[in-house]
């Protein structure tokens, strides 16, 4: 019986974690759960700069679930990418990291992080359908 080779397990490794991409990216659920982590951390006391990002990306998700899967992925890439960059520039002494504000400030960046990569990805390996019209 001859050994499998490594390759094509490689190979489908890698088309696996690029599917896992493009499916992470046109999903509505990333979007909408990265607009409820920014609201938690900015609503008490209420910051107004922070707080235009999740009606952006509650829009994101609307349109993901109208059908509009590639521009809502795009669109929830560069929002979560700004924000990602607006929450860098804020410095937090190291005391305050492994507090509750610290974690949901991690989990935010990280989900940002993840929208980013993902939905630039969902975006550029998208197809639009294009919808004929029937008489």
């Amino acid at each position: 019986m001859p050994m499998p080779s490594k390759a094509p397990d490689a190979e489908e490794a890698k088309q696996g974690v690029f599917q896992y991409a493009k499916a992470w990216g046109e999903n509505p659920l990333p979007a909408t759960l990265l607009a409820t982590l920014i609201t938690a951390q900015h609503m008490r006391p209420f910051q107004a700069l922070p707080m235009l990002f999740p009606p952006i990306l509650l829009f994101s998700s609307y349109l993901n679930v109208q059908g509009f899967q590639k521009d809502s992925a795009g669109l929830t890439s560069a929002w979560s990418m700004a924000y990602f960059i607006l929450a860098q520039r804020r410095r937090t002494p190291i005391m305050r990291k492994f507090g509750t504000r610290g974690i949901v400030r991690g989990a935010t960046l990280g989900l940002c992080a993840v929208n980013a990569v993902a939905g630039g990805w969902a975006y550029w390996r998208g197809t639009r359908e294009e919808k004929g019209e029937e008489k």
